[in-house]
């Protein structure tokens, strides 16, 4: 099996790069502290292409398959973990529309979610669906020609600025669990539609996080995506991307956290020593180095598993979160531990970094939710997973 890259995986890594250290670098800690969303540079990026990385190209995407524009995200997350964290979501919910909208639609929609004039946000999530996200309940009712929706879905990234919703709604409520969620498309303005506070949040303070509500929303019936009772099939296809994306955002944020920690110990001095001259922080960064390549390795194989559309890529994809995740976290803790004190100081950016990543260790499925998945197909397959 050949692990290197291939000339184009290398451009589009060295392109995101540049744009990751002209455009977010700078700015990075300014969208944290002053809770700025940054629509002039998603744009920016929508221009590169960055917005619509996997959207089939006859929709005006690039059409990569999902390792390529895993290698694109973890280049851009390593200038702006929550930033690039918004740009997967979008890539998403562009993804679906495009993939599964009426030609109608798709038309009215994709162009301007490709170039960033408009944005996108996912809406699943509910105050007592989380994990369990097939017991949601907005209903999306039809009456006539049109859908009626009326529910509320909670943490919902880019909520209140963003211009177009994919809604998880349930179309029969007589059927429980999944069977009976549809997905639709919803302009985000459209009438009876309201949005709670900015959720004020522990990280990720480049995007709005808020409550949506819909109230007797109505939506004509061409914005139903697929047919009814698809949409719990399109999120658990859009939440194997998801799980590849958030992994790769931490992977990211992990190699910039190790980068600059590397950078510090052979300038900080302490005991009339270089830091990097001690053993126990030389054995921490070899820890830290491997157990980050390792991450890496099992994201691409199972961004690669995605794209061949293996039977076992879900359980591969939710390995690739739950290992990514945590090993991301970890790392951005230790080199936090490496700046002494310093790291927990703002000017520094280690304590954004570990800010940031603690959160997709939750979102995207949280790990314990990743380690049934992983466990229902072991034990399926007798312990098995080619």
């Amino acid at each position: 099996m050949d692990f290197s890259l291939t000339e184009d995986q290398r451009a589009f890594a060295d392109v995101a790069r540049q744009f990751a250290q002209d455009r977010l670098v700078p700015n990075a800690a300014g969208w944290d502290e002053k809770q700025i969303f940054p629509k002039d540079v998603l744009r920016e990026a929508g221009d590169m292409g960055f917005l619509s990385l996997y959207v089939p190209e006859e929709q005006g995407g690039l059409g990569l398959p999902r390792l390529d524009a895993s290698i694109v995200f973890e280049q851009l997350a390593m200038g702006c973990t929550s930033t690039t964290a918004y740009m997967t979501i979008h890539n998403m919910v562009s993804w679906m529309i495009a993939s599964f909208a009426t030609d109608d639609v798709k038309a009215r929609y994709c162009p301007l979610l490709v170039n960033g004039e408009n944005l996108g946000s996912y809406c699943l999530t509910e105050a007592n669906a989380g994990s369990d996200a097939a017991s949601l309940v907005t209903t999306a009712i039809k009456q006539g020609g049109d859908y009626v929706i009326r529910g509320a879905k909670a943490f919902i990234s880019g909520a209140g600025d963003t211009d177009v919703l994919v809604v998880m709604a349930r179309t029969d409520p007589s059927k429980k669990g999944a069977s009976g969620i549809s997905a639709f498309v919803v302009p985000a303005d459209a009438d009876g539609i309201s949005y709670g506070r900015k959720e004020p949040k522990m990280g990720w303070n480049s995007q709005p996080t808020r409550a949506v509500t819909f109230e007797d929303v109505r939506i004509p019936s061409s914005h139903l995506l697929g047919n009814e009772g698809d949409g719990f099939k399109f999120a658990m296809k859009g939440l194997d991307g998801g799980r590849i994306n958030i992994a790769t955002c931490s992977i990211g944020t992990a190699q910039q956290a190790l980068e600059q920690a590397g950078r510090y110990v052979t300038e900080r001095k302490q005991f009339g020593n270089k830091l990097a001259e001690f053993q126990s922080v030389q054995f921490k960064l070899a820890d830290m180095t491997t157990e980050l390549i390792a991450a890496r390795q099992l994201v691409r194989y199972a961004a690669y598993q995605l794209d061949r559309k293996a039977p076992d890529a879900t359980a591969y994809c939710a390995m690739a979160k739950r290992f990514a995740t945590d090993v991301g976290f970890s790392i951005c803790d230790q080199a936090l531990q490496l700046y002494g004190g310093y790291g927990y100081i703002k000017e520094y950016p280690l304590e954004r970094y570990f800010r940031d990543v603690r959160v997709h260790q939750i979102l995207e499925g949280t790990n314990e939710i990743m380690r049934l998945i992983i466990a229902r197909r072991v034990l399926s397959e007798g312990c098995r997973l080619l």
